[in-house]
């Protein structure tokens, strides 16, 4: 027989309480609630040249700086704004949708106000904009969110809306 103060999902008797991360449950999305979603990302050199490479995008903007300095109006390579919109909406995951979601619906007003460069650091924050249980899909709902990423300084540089398929919460979950 062993001792229960030895087991280390117990503490002096007691059963610990075990948090696994996670995403929102359909049930757990509210309408009008905005999410800061934390820590910021940092976007590299690196990163845009490996992102612009594996994407076969032979861009010069991304990729010549030479090229890039002759070109106005920015006259410097600038990040790839794929890349922004992946890290934007990355930059949500954890937050929102991690292990919860069934599939992205679709993206629309999409749009890059500012240009991201080499050493920004990118924040975003998501608007539950609407929900609504599936019609054709039991347990799961149509969740429509408002991405914003801003730079370091506030600047607005990246907005997106997507309608993502969630699942709703297992019984007895939310």
């Amino acid at each position: 027989m062993s001792d229960p103060t030895s087991d280390p999902t117990r503490s002096g008797g007691a059963e610990r309480r075990r948090i696994t991360q996670r995403g929102l449950w359909f049930d757990e999305f509210e309408v009008g609630t905005v999410y800061e979603h934390r820590p910021g990302r940092t976007v590299t050199e690196t990163d845009n040249v490996l992102f612009t490479t594996l994407t076969m995008n032979t861009q010069p903007l991304h990729l010549d700086a030479a090229a890039s300095e002759q070109q106005g109006p920015f006259h410097e390579r600038l990040v790839n704004s794929m890349f922004t919109l992946s890290t934007l909406v990355g930059l949500s995951v954890a937050q929102l949708t991690q292990g919860t979601i069934v599939a992205n619906l679709g993206f629309s007003a999409i749009s890059f106000p500012a240009p991201v460069r080499h050493g920004d650091t990118l924040y975003a924050e998501t608007l539950v904009v609407d929900k609504r249980l599936s019609r054709s899909r039991p347990g799961e709902g149509v969740v429509t969110l408002e991405h914003t990423a801003r730079n370091q300084d506030g600047e607005v540089v990246a907005t997106a809306t997507r309608q993502t398929l969630v699942r709703t919460a297992p019984d007895g979950t939310a």
